[in-house]
């Protein structure tokens, strides 16, 4: 990234930025979060830009977009129906597998759109002075316009099958900023990996379908107070247990999780965030060579 130095000009030619890279480490934060404000415009046209060109913004684009996890969440409820006669027997374990899945499909889809936005964008970053933060940040606007559409769906289930929205879904709204939080830093994380481990985004495929079936996503996290003890501290070090695991209680279950979960979400999101952000800006004006 580079440093803004705005030069007066004459009054019909206005001002102008010149950009001076700055040597190592971080540049001047506040500077640097000025900028980036700056062009959010940018940012929105860049994602609304890449929807088009998937075709995500077309009937069918946005009805494959739904049905894709509605028919995965059919197929794991009725493989938990034939392999378990517990919670899948419940009316509400259907939503509760389909709000679990809308989430972190959410989250998989910004780590892999946030990993390759940078390696991508190759065009666009020899050529044009601005906040790389923009790019990831871009893909996590794209994942969310994806995401939204799902909860009307998810509303439409959850009336179906009886479960209905309970007064606990007020909660469940600063969860999914937890949510947000935490796939953003993600995105920044897997952004700059990406560009010095060409291989991240095709190991990744992998890593979300392992971390899909040890997330409390398919099983309530009540299921996890069957396992022994020292499996019960590995599941809870998992940040989707408190995010995902919380966000699908307070949606689908009307229950209150404990204030342990509330923190075990908000410091993996600020964490992830913070650190996500920090590494990125850091290693931001290596790009460039590295592309």
């Amino acid at each position: 990234m580079s440093n803004p130095r705005t030069v007066p000009q004459d009054d019909y030619l206005g001002e102008f930025h010149v950009y001076a890279p700055h040597k190592a480490g971080l540049p001047p934060l506040r500077t640097y979060f000025h900028e980036l404000w700056r062009r959010r415009e940018f940012a929105v046209e860049m994602s609304r830009a890449q929807v088009r060109a998937s075709n995500a913004n077309t009937v069918f684009g946005i009805f494959w977009n739904i049905l894709n996890p509605v028919l995965l969440a059919s197929v794991y409820f009725l493989l938990v129906v034939v392999l378990s006669r517990g919670a899948a027997r419940e009316s509400w374990y259907f939503s509760y597998i389909v709000a679990g899945l809308f989430s972190f499909y959410f989250v998989a889809r910004s780590m892999s759109g946030g990993a390759s936005s940078v390696t991508s964008a190759g065009r666009i970053i020899m050529n044009t002075a601005f906040p790389r933060l923009l790019l990831p940040l871009s893909a996590v606007s794209i994942s969310f316009r994806r995401f939204l559409p799902t909860l009307l769906v998810y509303a439409a289930i959850a009336f179906a099958t009886g479960t209905g929205i309970p007064p606990t879904a007020v909660l469940a709204i600063p969860m999914l900023l937890l949510i947000v939080m935490f796939a953003t830093g993600m995105a920044m994380l897997l952004a700059t990996v990406q560009v010095y481990f060409r291989d991240t985004k095709s190991f990744l495929p992998y890593v979300t379908r392992i971390w899909l079936y040890t997330s409390p996503v398919l099983y309530p996290i009540t299921f996890y107070d069957r396992l022994p003890e020292a499996l019960q501290v590995v599941a809870r070090l998992n940040p989707l247990y408190s995010l995902v695991g919380g966000w699908s209680d307070l949606l689908v279950r009307g229950e209150l999780i404990p204030a342990s979960m509330w923190i075990s979400a908000a410091l993996w999101s600020v964490g992830v965030l913070v650190v996500g952000a920090l590494v990125f800006i850091s290693r931001e004006r290596d790009f460039a060579v590295r592309l």
